[in-house]
Parts: C-alpha cells; sequence; structure tokens
C-alpha cells in the first residue's frame, strides 16, 4: 500500500519547485493530484510529468489564490474531479522584500496578500470538503517566522509566514473536533526558482549557506518530503505542529 493511497491532495504553486517536487511525489505515492498556479505553462509542465509517470492530476490554470472566486473554482474542480478532497497543501507564495525604511505600501500588502490571506482563503473555501473527510491541511510557513535573518530584508515576509504559523495551531484546535489534523513546514533555504538569484550570486550563495549547519541550499524534493510524511498517516498523532526543513539554520 502507498502512502497516500487514492488521497485526493490539493498543492496549490504546483508550477513552482516545491509544488512540482510535491506533485510527482505524492502522485509516485498514489494520490490523485489537484493543482493550480498562476503560471499557465509552468503548472501544465507539471501536470504532464505526473500524468507521464502514470499518475492522475488535474490543473487549474492561471488561478489567483487570492481571489475567492477562483478558489471556490479550485475546489469545484477537486470535487467534481474527484470527489472529495483529503489534503489540502498550501504551498504557494510570493514574497517581497525591502528594508522598513524602503518598504512601500503596496510591497507590505502585496506579501500579507500573497503569503498569507491566500491560505486562508482557500483552507476556508475547502474546509466543509476537509470535515466530510476528516483530512488533513499543511501549511508552507517559513525559518523566517522563527526568527530574522542578517543581510535579509524580510520584514513583511517574516510577518506573513509567522501569521501562517500561528494560523496554522488555531486550525489544528478548530479541526481537531472534526477529525482534521493541521500542520506547517518552515523552509529554510531552499533551491527553487524564486531563489535562483541567490543561487547563481556566489558572494550571496555563501552568505545564505554559512547561516546553515548542513552548509548548503535545501531541494524542493527534501521539502516534499516533509510534507509527504505530514499529509500522510504515518502522523496520525500529530497536529498543531511546525516541522522545520531548515538544515539546521534554527538551532545553532
Amino acid at each position: 500500500m502507498k502512502r497516500l493511497q487514492d488521497k485526493v491532495c490539493l498543492i496549490t504553486g504546483t508550477g513552482g519547485s516545491m509544488g512540482r517536487a510535491a506533485a510527482l511525489l505524492f502522485a509516485q505515492q498514489g494520490a490523485k493530484i489537484v493543482g493550480c498556479d498562476i503560471d499557465m505553462d509552468a503548472a501544465r509542465a507539471t501536470q504532464n510529468e505526473v500524468i507521464a509517470e502514470g499518475g492522475e492530476m488535474v490543473s487549474l490554470e492561471p488561478c489567483d489564490l487570492t481571489n475567492i472566486d477562483e478558489c471556490d473554482s479550485l475546489k469545484s474542480l477537486a470535487v467534481n474531479s474527484f470527489g472529495r478532497i483529503d489534503v489540502l497543501f498550501n504551498n504557494a507564495a510570493k514574497a517581497y522584500f525591502d528594508w522598513i525604511d524602503q518598504m512601500s505600501i503596496s510591497v507590505w500588502d502585496k506579501t500579507i496578500n500573497e503569503e498569507l490571506n491566500l491560505v486562508f482563503l482557500l483552507t476556508r473555501t475547502v474546509w466543509p470538503e476537509l470535515i466530510k473527510s476528516r483530512g488533513v491541511i499543511v501549511n508552507t510557513a517559513s525559518v523566517s517566522a522563527w526568527h530574522a535573518a542578517p543581510g535579509l530584508p524580510g520584514l513583511a515576509h517574516c510577518a506573513a509566514k509567522g501569521a501562517v504559523l500561528s494560523l496554522t495551531r488555531q486550525l489544528a484546535m478548530e479541526g481537531a473536533p472534526h477529525g482534521i489534523r493541521a500542520n506547517s513546514i518552515s523552509p529554510g533555504f531552499i533551491a527553487t526558482k524564486q531563489t535562483k538569484w541567490i543561487v547563481d550570486d556566489g558572494d550571496a550563495l555563501k552568505d545564505m549557506t554559512d547561516e546553515i549547519m548542513l552548509g548548503r541550499a535545501g531541494r524542493p524534493e527534501e521539502v516534499a518530503a516533509a510534507a509527504l510524511f505530514l499529509a500522510s498517516g504515518e502522523s496520525s498523532f500529530i497536529t498543531g505542529a511546525d516541522l522545520r526543513v531548515d538544515g539546521g539554520t534554527g538551532s545553532w
């Protein structure tokens, strides 16, 4: 028996590096995947790859999760395609960076909207389906929810991901009477499409990896593996928890 056999898993941001890794891994473990992204080409590439490997996946793109109507459309796609939603992996996010004395209100608002509000909106939308399935929520927070990183102008990012961390604990409490579990993952520095500008800059990469005990950037597949554990029955007595996938960054 595969770890997610016949589970319907809604994964957001499947056009991105971590979302694509999760879609592939979850499908390999027997899940039926519902994906989405604002990047149409990237989302379709992920869907094609999952199907080419023998998995089942439907996808909605472009999909703006800060729009409640598009959240409703994504839920409908999942239910109409597979009948239910067992797992919600709120992976999608977009951060904007600046120091406080240079940060515009629009940058602050965009980060809160695209890292926090989209988690609330989609979770609220699919909550009735999760009650029916006694489902699982996995939210992507960040090591930035736990501490500030020297050299990283991440004020809005820290605030948004800290809120995701707190939101997850509240969801765990509210979901428990319905059999819903809610946990989060806090990735550290992961080599993704969004961090390519750092990976390609030797000095910037050294600054980041100097903060990591293991001395390297994480891989999207390593985050996906953590999400798989929290989505599966192997974590059946874990809720309201945060799993740091940070190479030891937060443990100095």
